[in-house]
């Protein structure tokens, strides 16, 4: 049985949400090991962004985005052993998210996590943020936003 629940946050109001919606993070995110239990919310329909809101702490929720969007040719390669702790084989579906850093008021640029993306498996709803011990991937990979006057001038 599916029961339906309503999260009040501080941030998007009341939102109401089922079992199968929460994504359970057995670590937590890197900084906040407590809070375990998140839902992904859309930012708008047209929106590259999305949040992850914490169900632990109302009033926690993360800018997060499909580094792909953003970044070409970023194809992180997980390890075994942490394809193993999410369940994932190469038919499993999964997304990739990395947390967002706006940058500027109003925001032209934003500041993505290359070094430590969050990995969800789809069939299972659980993920886990990963950490990239490589060079190519840092934490502040800075990237203009589509139709900023700093990306329409380059």
């Amino acid at each position: 049985m599916n029961t339906t629940t309503v999260l009040t946050g501080t941030r998007f109001g009341a939102i109401e949400f089922e079992d199968l919606d929460v994504v359970t993070f057995g670590e937590g995110l890197i900084g906040f090991p407590d809070l375990r239990q998140f839902l992904l919310l859309a930012q708008g329909e047209d929106s590259p962004f999305q949040w992850l809101q914490s169900i632990d702490e109302p009033g926690l929720a993360f800018l997060v985005t499909d580094p792909t969007f953003f970044v070409n040719g970023y194809e992180p390669e997980l390890e075994d052993a942490q394809a193993e702790l999410l369940g994932l084989s190469d038919e499993t579906p999964r997304l990739l998210r990395t947390t967002v850093r706006l940058i500027g008021r109003p925001a032209e640029e934003v500041s993505l996590n290359l070094a430590a993306p969050i990995v969800l498996n789809l069939e299972r709803r659980i993920g886990k943020q990963v950490v990239f011990d490589n060079e190519a991937y840092n934490i502040r990979h800075t990237v203009k936003l589509p139709g900023s006057e700093s990306a329409r001038a380059a």
